[in-house]
């Protein structure tokens, strides 16, 4: 088979009959651990494919996946392209509304639940939505009362099969490699989801490149913490079957205990476990008193510096312009004689982080973030404690790879290069392209990107330039040597350090809702959670708080904690999951602006939000929000 006509299904066989008996996933039932080899994947994925096609999925259908992460996603996920049919996942989480929106707008003609739970929640849309079949993962399908359910433990239960309809499987066709793959609806700016097409090149061009950028064995360990449907997660996945890996899936609450026990020689997840683990770290040496705090920190600090010093002598820091061959000898000269007294600080330290190492399982050669910016500090600790970061930057409508300071890049404190086969620019507001060095918007070109939002054809005039580029609407600059740095955001979406996508646009407008609120500026890129900027009419504050506190409220400064904790409980009662806002779109903090917003400077003549230029003249009272 030529690279030309390969799709992802294709390439799942071919591992299959390379890597039959390597384990291909770990995980756990109740109590009970399970390992499933390549083989009973590849017979798994068969027993599945044939029902599916027994009830009319075919090339062209497409079927709505409602569950969360478990190994039945990607068995589900593999027998839907074995037919060229298009998987629209989603996790169990979903709003009501966003599944009727996305099972009507994509026109998924079946439909898969994982639990009991969310096939009942799903119930009062289920006959509008006039699915021809409905699956069930998890369950015996008793809560669906009014048509029939077939369910997982019914189909995998008949695993009668001749070698001759294996075979027949294994040959079919099952489509070409610009086929949809599957189509994944990412918030969008108009309060609906987008549906982003993927097609079997997109994905395929992510399995190509990116094994040899973590140079890849089919003996490594992945550990897997994702939510499967997010398209960092489902390449992972896809990228660790093709070449053979072991996944392990784990989850919250198991995940520092499974890093210890699986030892993972690779973990891929979002900043925000990463976050996580630090604090634990922290905390666990804060419990044992004494001075082994701030001695660890110490040597994080010292361990640091010395890498820094290292990495300024042999070239791997960013540059964004020509240093003067004469400063740059000072520096140089610093950097030696500070290498030279951090040296056995350094030992010392590399010494006592095996401890910590070890809490990472001890052979993790690569921790790899996406999904949102890694903290500077969280970054730089990682790096200190003597772990190898891959820090890289992605779209779902990349598939998602777009940059990574993989192994082929040493330049620190950036996201690195482009992958191979994309090429990035940096242009200004007038199209032009920008040297090293000079901010602008983000645009990107290659076998990566999508084709576009499924049915969404004004969106897509505008997602791309006339010469074909995807407008990111990520803000960034390059340096001398090519590598990417992110500086900041021109699209409305928030990605939280877990890597949940927000459209703002639609709390804020909850937000508005209360009679004394103005206006509103939903922040917490990169952060744990979200906060906002208030715009307040005093006035009206006042007359709805004395209504609420009776006289107290005439005591109260209107700026107080009291005063401030009152207004976010009221925001958050209006964030409410019945209203269809998932928890972490509740607020963490607010705080009041005391002047409105001005056509020029926060708002454009359209009345719209210039949320980068907010995010830069108010950068000290959001930075307060989250310390």
């Amino acid at each position: 088979m030529t690279v030309d006509n390969r799709t992802v299904f294709s390439v799942f066989l071919d591992a299959c009959k390379k890597y039959s008996t390597n384990i291909a996933y770990i995980y756990r039932v109740g109590e009970k651990e399970l390992e499933v080899t390549y083989q009973k994947l590849l017979e798994d994925v068969f027993i599945l494919s044939r029902t599916f096609k027994k009830h009319g999925i075919k090339r062209g259908t497409k079927v709505l996946f409602i569950s969360d992460n478990r190994y039945a996603w990607i068995v589900t996920d593999l027998a839907i392209a074995s037919l060229g049919a298009i998987l629209i996942p989603r996790g169990s989480d979903t709003p009501l509304d966003e599944t009727r929106y996305i099972a009507e707008h994509s026109g998924s003609k079946y439909a898969i639940f994982e639990t009991e739970t969310a096939l009942e929640t799903a119930n009062p849309v289920i006959d509008d939505l006039k699915f021809k079949e409905i699956f069930l993962v998890e369950g015996d399908g008793t809560k669906r009362l009014f048509s029939k359910v077939h369910t997982y433990n019914e189909i995998m239960g008949d695993r009668k099969y001749t070698e001759t309809e294996l075979d027949n499987f294994m040959k079919a066709d099952v489509g070409g490699i610009d086929d949809i793959f599957t189509i994944i609806y990412t918030s969008g700016t108009t309060g609906y989801p987008k549906g982003v097409m993927l097609t079997n090149r997109n994905i395929m061009h992510n399995l190509d490149i990116i094994p040899d950028l973590i140079a890849l064995k089919d003996d490594d360990i992945w550990l897997s913490i994702l939510p499967a449907w997010h398209i960092f997660e489902h390449t992972v996945e896809l990228v660790a079957m093709a070449n053979g890996c072991r996944l392990v899936y784990s989850g919250v609450k198991t995940f520092s205990a499974d890093l210890e026990h699986y030892k993972p020689t690779i973990v891929a997840t979002v900043p925000r476990v990463w976050e996580a683990l630090y604090s634990k770290v922290i905390a666990t040496l804060d419990k044992q008193g004494g001075r082994k705090l701030s001695l660890f920190l110490m040597l994080c600090r010292a361990s640091a510096s010395y890498n820094r010093q290292l990495r300024r002598l042999k070239g791997h820091l960013p540059e964004f312009r020509k240093q003067n061959i004469f400063i740059k000898f000072i520096k140089n000269t610093g950097a030696a004689l500070k290498l030279a007294a951090l040296t056995p600080l350094k030992i010392i330290a590399m010494k006592k982080f095996k401890a910590v190492q070890d809490k990472f399982g001890g052979r993790l050669r690569l921790a790899v973030s996406g999904g949102g910016s890694l903290p500077a500090y969280l970054e730089s600790w990682l790096d200190a404690i003597g772990l190898r970061i891959v820090n890289a930057y992605g779209m779902t409508e990349c598939a998602p790879a777009i940059a990574g300071r993989a192994l082929n890049c040493d330049v620190f404190g950036t996201l690195g290069p482009a992958v191979p086969g994309t090429e990035i620019r940096i242009v200004n507001e007038d199209g032009d392209i920008l040297p090293a060095g000079e901010e602008g918007e983000i645009q990107i070109q290659g076998p990566q990107v999508f084709p576009g939002y499924y049915e969404l054809p004004e969106e897509n005039e505008h997602a791309f330039t006339d010469d074909g580029f995807f407008r990111t609407g990520d803000l960034g600059m390059l340096t001398l040597t090519g590598e990417l740095k992110i500086t900041g955001r021109m699209k409305d979406i928030i990605v939280l350090a877990n890597g949940e996508n927000i459209d703002p646009t639609r709390i804020e407008s909850a937000i508005t809702m209360l009679p004394f609120v103005k206006d509103a500026v939903l922040v917490g890129q990169d952060q744990k959670s979200l906060a906002a900027l208030i715009i307040p009419d005093f006035e009206k504050m006042k007359e709805h708080f004395s209504k609420k506190m009776g006289d107290l409220a005439h005591d109260v400064d209107i700026n107080s904690k009291q005063m401030l904790d009152s207004v976010k409980k009221d925001i958050n009662k209006l964030l409410s999951n019945k209203q269809g806002f998932k928890p972490y779109e509740k607020l963490q903090n607010i705080s009041f602006l005391d002047k409105d917003f001005k056509l020029g400077e926060e708002l454009t003549n359209t009345l719209k939000k210039r949320r980068h230029y907010i995010e830069k003249k108010y950068h000290e009272i959001i930075k307060a929000l989250f310390k």
